[in-house]
């Protein structure tokens, strides 16, 4: 889970024309792809879905970004279908979590 899950202008009001909401699952393309360098082949691999998946939820986010930068809105990261890891890779893609197996947090 993000540690914040709201970005925005300081001074925007929070009304529902003011936000957009971006999917953990969105946000976690973001992470893999931008921060962690991954391909979108291996984000896929990663998340337990297939490339074309990872390709429009990475589109989508990039595009909740630009309207949260562009157009002053509030961007809320929430929801959306994921599991947690736990400390050992229990509860994530059957023992395939590579987070672990490469000593990410």
């Amino acid at each position: 889970m993000p540690e914040n899950n709201r970005f925005g202008p300081l001074d925007a009001q929070v009304d529902m024309n003011h936000i957009v909401t971006m999917t953990v699952d969105e946000y976690e393309t973001i992470r893999l792809i931008d921060i962690e360098g991954l391909t979108q082949e291996g984000c896929a691999a990663q998340m337990d879905i297939s490339r074309t998946t990872v390709q429009g939820m990475y589109n989508e986010a990039r595009n909740k970004v630009a309207q949260s930068l562009v157009n002053g809105k509030v961007l809320l990261i929430e929801g959306g279908e994921y599991q947690i890891c736990d400390e050992r890779g229990k509860g994530c893609g059957g023992g395939r979590c590579r987070r672990n197996r490469h000593g990410r947090d």
